[in-house]
């Protein structure tokens, strides 16, 4: 009847408990209706009749990088790469931690036994005797959570696993990127080395006719001078490419998780297709898919949260405590009925005198609170301005491209010109130095502005938040 009561109590004491602390709620945060450069994007179509395109950041990073070798190299990265290991390992913490955490909510309960015997020797006071014990017994502990202050704690540490989770999904994201845009560096690196082996080729043919003119007496030395600083030129190029490639191979290796070496090549950079249009979104949708800002409102829940572990410890702390089993002092008997023993206790504490600590606790907490809701702010600003800059960059990226092509184009034009006029007699040498310096300069550049279009767009596909959906 006594137990039944006890048990009762306890009852009403769990469904009467408070939960102390804010309840979180969503912070409301200042969106714009559409993203900076994206009316000039997408021809300034109204937000109502643009037809529904699918937004660059909610594709999966196979259909944005059509090279089959590219995917391959990302995928290898994707279960070799070791800050996407660690960041995994990461989140088997947080989930060992929240079990932890939760367990507190539960009572303990623990069992044990015991088994001595024990003889004196004889003396003048004491006479000698031997003497048996057994005892075996199960004991329970319970702290109520009446406050809720292991509810929040746990809550905060939910949140804080959810947090590791979005963590490795930025880390995800963040690893796609990069391996899609040492790809293309490399590749572009590959295409400058190739034009430089060509035009070393091209050059070194022309310095072989025009000795030939020299020596028959039809042109003079400066020009083969002239002739021989364009073979320079290109042959310079050669080996310092060749040293980017090796260090740029290096480093797409580390991003895979391997040691230094070859990385296996496909499509070359003027193969690489890019998507017909870019659809930005809708910059709502970016709170949802971007990870780092859902990671920053995970650790916002989680300070939230512990504001109340910090203001429940103002408040008494009731404990329960049991304890149950046998005695005897033999072990035929012990679990007979004059052997049972049990007890039971309740223990309440209440905090009078801290010398501020308690206070300075909870001021702690709101404080962390309020640093994380800025975290979170500047997450989200950060953000919209990151796909601004990246829409940007891409759009003027792709112009610029557009441009280096016309000059390259009229530079090539030039330089056979050049060559031509010199053949016929009309110019010297200086002319077609100048020209075909020009036009390889002119593809070299033309190569870079094909790579930073390329790497616009890996940038704006991270900016929207893609990369991470598997």
């Amino acid at each position: 009847m006594k137990l039944r009561i006890i048990l009762l109590s306890v009852a009403a004491l769990l469904t009467t408990g408070c939960t102390m602390g804010p309840r979180y709620k969503k912070p409301t945060v200042a969106v714009p209706s559409s993203y900076r450069g994206e009316a000039s994007e997408q021809g300034a179509q109204p937000q109502n009749t643009a037809p529904q395109i699918v937004a660059l950041g909610e594709e999966k990073w196979w259909d944005i990088f059509q090279d089959e070798q590219l995917r391959t190299l990302i995928r290898t990265a994707l279960k070799q790469n070791y800050d996407l290991r660690i960041a995994a390992s990461r989140v088997l913490e947080a989930q060992a931690q929240l079990g932890i955490t939760r367990a507190d909510q539960f009572p303990t309960l623990s069992g044990g036994g015991a088994i001595a015997d024990v003889r004196s020797s004889q003396s003048k006071l004491v006479p000698e005797f031997e003497t048996s014990t057994g005892q075996a017994n199960v004991s329970a502990a319970w702290a109520l959570d009446f406050w809720g202050q292991f509810r929040r704690a746990t809550e905060a540490a939910r949140a804080n696993l959810l947090a590791s989770e979005w963590a490795r999904q930025e880390v995800v994201s963040t690893l796609v990127a990069n391996v899609a845009s040492a790809y293309f560096q490399l590749r572009a690196l590959d295409l400058q080395l190739e034009i430089s082996k060509r035009t070393l080729d091209s050059r070194k043919e022309s310095l072989r006719l025009t000795r030939m003119l020299a020596d028959g007496g039809a042109t003079s030395l400066l020009d083969v001078r002239q002739a021989e600083q364009l073979v320079f030129t290109a042959s310079a190029e050669v080996p310092v490419l060749e040293q980017q490639i090796e260090q740029q191979e290096n480093f797409l290796s580390i991003l895979l998780g391997q040691n230094p070496g070859d990385v296996p090549r496909g499509q070359t950079l003027t193969e690489q297709r890019h998507p017909p249009e870019v659809p930005p979104g809708l910059p709502s949708a970016l709170l949802e898919r971007r990870p780092d800002i859902r990671e920053a409102e995970q650790q916002l829940i989680a300070a939230n949260a512990e504001i109340g572990v910090a203001r429940a410890a103002y408040f008494p702390q009731i404990s329960l405590s049991g304890n149950g089993g046998f005695q005897s002092s033999a072990l035929s008997n012990l679990f007979t009925g004059p052997a049972g023993a049990w007890s039971f206790g309740a223990s309440l504490t209440q905090p009078i005198f801290t010398g501020g600590r308690l206070r300075s606790g909870v001021r702690l907490a709101e404080a962390r609170g309020q640093t994380a809701l800025l975290v979170y702010q500047q997450s989200i600003q950060e953000a919209f301005r990151s796909v601004s800059d990246a829409l940007v960059a891409y759009r003027k990226t792709r112009e610029f491209r557009i441009q280096e092509e016309l000059l390259f184009e009229s530079a090539q034009d030039a330089a056979r010109l050049s060559h031509m006029r010199y053949t016929g007699g009309v110019t010297g040498y200086l002319e077609v130095l100048t020209n075909e310096t020009n036009a390889f300069s002119a593809e070299l550049a033309l190569v870079q502005a094909r790579q930073n279009e390329l790497l616009a767009l890996v940038q704006l596909y991270e900016a929207l938040g893609g990369g991470w959906q598997q």
